[in-house]
């Protein structure tokens, strides 16, 4: 046993089938940062995922760390400001163990209708501060406030990222392995994959929008430009309409929609362009930058907007999913919280509003 781990291991036993200690169903950043995570704590960790690691949500989403919002709901400010807090300390381990740069960048100006107030944790800015801070920025009709604590990353970098980190740990990632079950037998959990059976003392459903039932799929289109100027936007520009995030290689990611359509991920020439053209509003010049890549991404929403964390009915099983449009942020605490949960310890902050048992209470109300 590990010392102080609470995690033993029969790994290299002589006639005996392999256990793990952990097995995560889904290589996103959630599944694979909570590997990690776990990992650290002394845990033989087996990830598992039903395509190319690393190649859906996590790698097509845009990387806003935004700490706390007007479109977030209220009930996920307190992890979404403590992931985002520790998230310099996330970034700094990923790419030591990686040996790869993430493209981590401070800083993001929220452009907002003069009616509405400035949101929490933003400065308001001077049209002159903003002319100053992004100077081929035209807001229009809108006032400009920054918030200095909130950073970008580049999600598709810190996904390789932390594949690298993991596999380079000791973690054990496979793909093309598609979990069917995950079910109780007693002293362990059995995941059937494909046609194998792994063996572990706690299975953990990472699967994102593929999780089941209330989970449910939410398209997102995007896309990247490429602008003669490599400097042309040095901060996240988030309106209601678009966002805009710089990376450093000059191109400039435009997002996104929010769609409920199923599992389709076809790119809508039509819709690509509409983001274009909203994009070039707030940035003329980007109207001549040509397109250079577009993508859909499927985000795993519920019916509240909250993720799911926490036991499942199923003895040994856990779940971490349901992180809607917030899944790059909140990997770092939800790591720290479902590993505190394996290891039997109570998780640094409240995540009642997160319980799995809430779907199974609201569609069996009480007569």
């Amino acid at each position: 046993m590990d010392s102080g781990s609470g995690f033993c291991h029969d790994a290299g036993k002589i006639g005996t089938v392999k256990t793990w200690d952990v097995i995560i169903s889904g290589a996103g950043i959630i599944g694979v940062a909570l590997a990690l995570e776990l990992r650290e704590r002394g845990a033989e960790v087996l990830v598992l995922d039903r395509g190319e690691p690393g190649k859906e949500a996590s790698s097509a989403a845009a990387g806003m760390l935004c700490g706390a919002d007007l479109e977030t709901p209220v009930e996920l400010w307190p992890l979404t400001r403590r992931s985002a807090d520790i998230y310099p300390a996330f970034v700094e381990k990923v790419e030591r163990l990686s040996g790869m740069r993430v493209d981590f960048r401070r800083g993001t100006i929220a452009l907002l209708p003069l009616s509405e107030v400035v949101p929490p944790e933003h400065r308001a800015l001077s049209s002159t501060e903003l002319q100053e801070l992004e100077p081929a920025l035209n807001p229009g009709s809108y006032s400009a406030a920054i918030a200095e604590q909130e950073n970008s990353v580049d999600p598709d970098l810190l996904m390789q990222a932390t594949l690298l980190a993991a596999r380079g740990a000791g973690i054990e990632v496979r793909g093309h392995t598609a979990v069917q079950e995950m079910r109780s037998t007693g002293a362990q959990v059995e995941v059937v994959g494909g046609n194998e059976r792994f063996q572990a003392k706690v299975a953990v459903n990472c699967q994102g929008a593929w999780a089941g039932a209330p989970v449910r799929p939410r398209k997102g289109q995007m896309l990247y430009l490429q602008p003669k100027n490599p400097g042309l936007l040095r901060h996240v520009i988030r309106t209601h309409e678009v966002y805009l995030v710089p990376r450093t290689s000059g191109k400039i990611l435009v997002g996104a929609t929010v769609e409920d359509v199923g599992y389709d991920k076809t790119v809508v020439p039509e819709t690509i362009q509409e983001l274009h053209r909203s994009a070039a509003v707030f940035i003329p010049e980007l109207a001549s930058a040509p397109v250079v890549s577009s993508w859909a991404g499927l985000r795993p929403g519920t019916p509240d907007d909250l993720p799911i964390l926490g036991k499942t009915d199923t003895p040994g099983v856990f779940i971490a999913t349901g992180h809607f449009r917030n899944g790059i942020l909140l990997a770092p605490i939800t790591a720290r919280i479902m590993a505190d949960l394996i290891g039997d310890k109570s998780p640094e902050l409240d995540i009642a509003a997160f319980s799995p048992s809430r779907f199974v209470a609201a569609a069996n109300p009480r007569e």
